[in-house]
């Protein structure tokens, strides 16, 4: 048998039951304690940062500050010279061509992996399930093989005598015999040798990323483009690409600032020659403090890439938080 209230009573039940105060089981927390307790959960992480960015950034600033070399290695001697390595540095022409030479070499790997990276991704919106597949699991491997192995193998592919690069390029018969050519001893070759590594390594990532990005673009907009009489390229520049703007925005600063600290490959394929037409100021820095012994001077270059690296970083925060408001 089931028992109804009457309409009144029922009405009474429910405003008692809205206007009730909700009991919880858990005991109010102190505003003291309620700060303090996130500060407790990040110390183990801040620790950890401190230990391994923090610190050696100060003894970094606190280095370059002094005349250490290989003396002071030795019988742990140095005098402070305060700005004076920094003056050296600025003064010193190899500095500034090692500065332009890293901005070209940031520029034409940064434009080359995007825009193949776009490609790829596009190219991947377009294939069937299997293909897709087979070419998620390629870009994968690719980007998952460690920087020092590929560029290891990628020098052997370049050898002269028995390169496999060689032998295809004097089968095409079109730039001759390139069988004894030496990539490494070439500017323009060992450049062009060390983008494209740069660029098939960095790929994978940009592909990957604008195609999850691209298959977001509602397909309501193409339709209607195509209604409209749009064709493919229109739709891509007008549409999808005005989708992926901040996905593309985001992706090229962090590329920016991972080709601009480019070093395994390039010291692993030409060690910054010949005659250092591939030397960037990370080989410039490693050659004045660990091939040099001027280890002060060395510290200095390492802050002042710091710094030109804070100030693209801030760049890369800035439009991820615009970003981040636009969602």
């Amino acid at each position: 048998m089931t028992t109804t209230l009457p309409e009144a009573a029922g009405t009474a039940v429910q405003r008692e039951i809205l206007t009730r105060p909700r009991r919880t089981g858990r005991r109010p927390v102190r505003s003291g304690q309620g700060a303090r307790a996130p500060l407790w959960l990040l110390s183990p992480a801040g620790v950890v940062m401190g230990l391994v960015t923090i610190l050696p950034i100060v003894l970094l600033v606190l280095l370059s500050l002094t005349d250490y070399d290989q003396r002071s290695l030795f019988i742990g001697a140095f005098s402070v010279v305060g700005l004076e390595n920094y003056a050296d540095i600025f003064t010193e022409p190899e500095f500034w061509w090692s500065l332009g030479r890293t901005v070209a070499f940031t520029v034409a790997m940064v434009v080359g992996s995007v825009v193949i990276g776009m490609g790829a991704a596009h190219l991947m919106t377009r294939l069937g399930n299997v293909m897709r597949y087979v070419m998620t699991i390629v870009l994968i491997c690719a980007w998952a093989m460690p920087n020092v192995a590929s560029s290891l193998v990628w020098n052997w592919l370049f050898q002269p005598g028995y390169g496999v690069m060689n032998w295809l390029i004097t089968q095409l018969r079109v730039f001759g015999d390139f069988t004894d050519v030496a990539w490494s001893e070439s500017p323009f070759l060992a450049f062009l040798s060390i983008w494209a590594l740069i660029v098939w390594q960095a790929v994978p990532f940009i592909a990957l990323t604008l195609y999850a990005a691209e298959i977001q673009v509602p397909a309501e907009y193409h339709e209607a483009a195509r209604l409209d009489g749009a064709g493919d390229w229109a739709i891509y520049r007008q549409i999808t690409l005005v989708f992926l703007r901040p996905t593309l925005l985001l992706i090229t600063i962090l590329s920016i600032i991972w080709d601009y600290n480019v070093f395994n490959q390039i010291w692993l394929i030409s060690e910054g020659g010949p005659d250092s037409a591939t030397t960037t100021l990370g080989i410039y820095t490693y050659k004045t403090a660990f091939v040099g012994f001027e280890l002060g001077n060395g510290a200095a270059v390492s802050v002042v890439t710091t710094l030109i690296l804070l100030v693209l970083t801030a760049f890369y925060i800035r439009n991820l938080l615009r970003s981040g408001e636009d969602l």
